[in-house]
């Protein structure tokens, strides 16, 4: 049941998403568009209440509970970066705006730009194991939980590796290819930058 309310919430993300910005632009009503946008955090309700349900009908917690939860934190932490990239490029593609600025690609604004994209990971990781700590009380038998515990420990392996991507951008900004090809213009043969 729930893995089928996961799936069915990822599918109403993106039908309220496409109705949503298609209502804003194409039909030039705002105000039902951003209606229908708003309406997007109500299926992670419904899915948490069905997970919640499901517990306590007396369900085993499984993966599927765990897998819950990290959608539901999954959508926080990252859910209205991608509402806000969708609709800057609907509002370019239908609404006459300009184009929207994709991220930097060098130095250090790439590096901030990549940071701002972890914390997304982390608030998603600090809610999933809010979630999963609350499914852990709520079952209240040690002997249950271990699959809930491990999610917790996958959400915040997710934030670990994530972690270190983003810092190597901090740690070898990505030059610009201008200041690459003056650099290699400087640097005599065989020895190395």
């Amino acid at each position: 049941m729930v893995v089928t309310l996961i799936v069915i919430c990822e599918v109403g993300f993106w039908v309220l998403l496409a109705a949503g910005l298609a209502t804003r632009y194409l039909l030039k009503m705002p105000r039902t568009g951003a209606a229908l946008l708003l309406c997007e955090p109500l299926l992670e309700v419904v899915l948490l209440v069905a997970t919640a349900v499901d517990l306590r009908g007396g369900a085993e917690p499984n993966w599927t509970h765990g897998l819950a939860a990290l959608y539901i934190g999954y959508t926080v932490g990252h859910g209205h970066r991608t509402v806000k990239w969708l609709d800057g490029h609907a509002a370019h593609r239908f609404g006459g705006a300009p184009r929207p600025a994709g991220p930097p690609r060098y130095g250090m604004a790439r590096a901030r730009h990549e940071g701002r994209v972890w914390l997304g990971t982390l608030l998603g990781a600090v809610v999933a194991t809010v979630l999963l700590q609350a499914a852990i009380w709520y079952v209240d038998d040690p002997s249950r939980v271990g699959s809930l515990e491990s999610w917790m420990g996958g959400a915040w392996r997710a934030v670990a590796i994530h972690g270190v991507i983003a810092a190597s951008y901090a740690i070898w900004p990505k030059k610009p290819p201008k200041e690459r090809a003056a650099r290699d213009e400087h640097t005599p043969v065989g020895t190395d930058a």
